[in-house]
């Protein structure tokens, strides 16, 4: 079976879905808008009244994971460009009917030398 991971909402979420209510519509309006079961808008109603109402706690990130992730994002972000770029090769190939594709002869004269081998 499959888990499902409950929904967090932050404590402005909570605050403007109360709001609403407060203002004068439905319980059932607000949360057929919002997306929520009705029952758990009742349960945020009383809370906020008792003082008890809480919102979804955001988990510190350090720096160091803050780097990690956007090199992680770099690096799926060079995978796909590679991976593009050896599919265009290919059809290239495939298209002009090499069999090796294009061959790298070393430098010459400060230049690269490739040869297209038919």
């Amino acid at each position: 079976m499959a888990k499902t991971t409950r929904a967090r909402y932050t404590l402005e979420f909570k605050e403007e879905a109360i709001r609403l209510v407060s203002g004068g519509q439905r319980v059932a309006t607000v949360a057929k808008t919002l997306g929520l079961a009705e029952q758990t808008l009742h349960n945020w109603l009383k809370a906020s009244e008792s003082g008890a109402l809480k919102g979804a706690v955001a988990p510190k990130v350090s720096a160091e994971q803050m780097e990690i992730s956007r090199l992680r994002t770099d690096l799926a972000c060079v995978k796909m460009e590679r991976d593009f770029l050896k599919k265009a090769i290919a059809g290239l190939r495939s298209a002009c009917g090499w069999r090796n594709g294009p061959r790298y002869d070393g430098q010459r004269r400060g230049a690269a030398v490739w040869f297209l081998e038919a």
